[in-house]
């Protein structure tokens, strides 16, 4: 199941016996765990016990089985937790497929995983008796639907558009939006605010570096020679020196242009280059505004101008001057 569906499966469901999270998305693995813990943990100092996967092989696996065949000395359950857990087969066969065929009623094992088993690894999320939870990169809709009930519980208003906007800034990593909305919230608590707008977000919420290079990327494509030059006066502000500024726009550039050959959907692409989903969906945007031809002929520009300044050719800032002109002005 996705992760939002997964306290409603909670309350319908209570307790289960083995838990996956499995995915990236490091908030959602974080609060699933703290929801099992705080419902059905009363006595975390004697009925916890956590382990870190990589020390777990061979022998070492009884730990783990000894620990979950514990009884709880006060909580509901006994909880056992184990981080980036990836047994082998072999593994799984010798030491736990008895655990998870026949798991102990008073205990529940929590994996939480960062991403899927390499070959040859246990594939537990089809094992029996695992409850699966995907903790994977949620889309831009489901962000933005989180954003609008959180700030409704609180009492505050927040339309798509600002919702929209505080994922952009955030460039859709559900940690960073979730500490941005409590800090929004906060304000607007002391300020007796019930809407929040635009211009909050642009106020309080500083755009993730990423999304300032996706910023100067649209003004390249709507030849925005003073909106491209405000942003690089921003981020010189926040530490960019020219070649950094370079360096992030010759590496955007590139991926664009992997994105611009590639087919499938948003998150095979994202899948196949590392990438996050939101980012996927985004570069193809950015990609249908300049043209394939155009996004190579940005690279090749940006791309020379950084190993002039390797060569000694060119200073940082005459490089940034030089790509600058070229970009908007053409060679002339």
């Amino acid at each position: 199941m996705k992760y939002v569906d997964f306290k409603k499966f909670t309350d319908e469901n209570g307790a289960q016996t083995i838990y996956l999270f499995e995915g990236e998305e490091g908030y959602f693995r974080e609060k699933g765990e703290r929801l099992i813990k705080t419902r059905f943990v009363q006595e975390p100092t004697l009925d916890f016990s956590s382990f870190d996967g990589n020390a777990l092989k061979g022998e070492g696996l009884r730990a783990l089985t000894d620990a979950l065949c514990s009884f709880p000395f006060v909580s509901e359950k006994r909880m056992v937790r184990v981080t980036e857990f990836y047994p082998t087969e072999k593994d799984y066969e010798a030491y736990l497929k008895d655990i998870f065929e026949n798991p102990p009623l008073d205990s529940m094992l929590v994996i939480v995983n960062a991403s899927k088993p390499k070959t040859g690894g246990a594939q537990l999320s089809k094992k029996p008796n695992v409850t699966h939870i995907d903790c994977g990169r949620a889309d831009e809709e489901t962000v933005k639907k989180w954003i609008y009930i959180t700030c409704k519980r609180e009492g505050v208003f927040a339309d798509g558009t600002t919702c929209g906007k505080l994922v952009d800034y955030c460039v859709g990593d559900m940690s960073r939006v979730s500490k941005e909305t409590e800090k929004l919230l906060c304000y607007c608590k002391a300020k007796g605010v019930d809407r929040l707008t635009d211009e909050l977000v642009d106020a309080l919420v500083y755009p993730d570096s990423e999304y300032k290079t996706y910023e100067l990327a649209n003004a390249i494509a709507r030849r925005n020679y003073s909106e491209f030059m405000k942003i690089v006066a921003d981020l010189s502000t926040k530490g960019f020196n020219e070649l950094a500024l370079l360096s992030s726009l010759a590496s955007y550039f590139q991926k664009l242009y992997e994105v611009s050959l590639m087919r499938g959907s948003d998150k095979e692409i994202a899948l196949a280059l590392g990438m996050k989903e939101f980012a996927v969906k985004k570069n193809r945007e950015q990609v249908a505004k300049f043209g394939r031809g155009e996004v190579f002929r940005c690279f090749e520009e940006i791309y020379g101008a950084i190993s002039s300044v390797k060569c000694g050719k060119l200073t940082p800032h005459a490089a940034l001057k030089t790509v600058t002109v070229r970009l908007f002005f053409g060679n002339e």
